[in-house]
């Protein structure tokens, strides 16, 4: 077996399992020594055994670096990958935990709940897999595959937009933000919308999430320049936008709730856009 044939559905997984795609080749690539170092005569079902070997890697990952994200100068969020480098996206599960705001709303969950939730969600194992991966029994796989469901059901719109109608919105971010149409910017946003914004310390971003329409089209009023233009990209199985603010690059992604824009995450850390940007930016 090739190693390499299993490559992308590996990689798939950890970045799920991590939010961060630098950190994902990390444990793929110790994934793959350790198959180089393996009696591959002994190994029965290889797919079985390499996502074995990169959960646990990434739940040991996981749990170190959430101490370094609670020191994380302002809000953390994923590391954005184009959706081209996102490994299979074959079903509606594997687009959905891709997504950013999944991916966002994840970091919620403890690292035995992610994992769970990411094998039996994007990659349909069967709870006796899962919790052999994860090292529980078979009743507990199921309890923390429920309370992950609860936890992000929460978070997010029961009925996610179809591609179309979050790139219609998209657009009408873009025009309303670069035309300085506050009020055209008010009415696509939900009530309750939050901005997150990550700078990681390196560029200026809001260092808390700015709450509510009214600071939210006042804070993107003020940021935006006049007749500023986006770069559409398909970023994590959907579009979002490169800009520039205060001479730095930025990515802003957005989750829609209720037909509106109810979360946008504003991507500044230079670190997080090395491997998407576009050249002319």
């Amino acid at each position: 077996m090739d190693f390499e044939e299993h490559r992308p559905t590996l990689l798939g997984l950890a970045y799920r399992l991590l939010g961060s795609m630098w950190d994902a080749e990390d444990v793929v690539q110790e994934a793959w020594l350790r198959w180089q170092t393996t009696d591959h005569d002994e190994i029965r079902d290889p797919r079985a055994f390499l996502v074995t070997v990169v959960s646990r890697l990434a739940i040991d990952q996981l749990r170190s670096a959430r101490v370094k994200r609670e020191a994380y100068t302002g809000s953390w969020l994923p590391e954005p990958v184009l959706t081209a480098d996102a490994g299979p996206l074959d079903t509606a599960e594997l687009r959905d935990t891709v997504s950013y705001a999944t991916l966002h709303l994840m970091e919620r969950l403890s690292p035995p709940e992610r994992a769970v939730f990411v094998l039996r969600e994007a990659f349909e194992f069967p709870y006796d897999e899962i919790a052999r991966v994860v090292g529980v029994s078979v009743a507990n796989a199921r309890q923390l595959h429920r309370r992950a469901a609860l936890r992000l059901a929460d978070g997010r719109d029961r009925f996610q937009p179809t591609g179309e109608e979050h790139a219609r919105l998209l657009e009408r971010f873009i025009e309303a933000a670069g035309g300085g149409d506050l009020g055209a910017l008010a009415e696509i946003l939900h009530e309750d919308v939050v901005i997150w914004s990550d700078g990681g310390g390196k560029v200026r971003a809001a260092l808390r999430p700015i709450l509510g329409r009214r600071k939210a089209v006042a804070f993107i009023g003020g940021v935006t320049p006049d007749g500023a233009e986006g770069v559409v990209a398909d970023v994590n199985g959907l579009p979002a936008v490169w800009s520039v603010a205060g001479g730095h690059p930025q990515l802003v992604a957005f989750a829609v709730r209720d037909g509106r824009i109810g979360e946008i995450f504003i991507i500044r850390n230079p670190d997080k856009l090395r491997r998407v940007a576009p050249a002319d930016l």
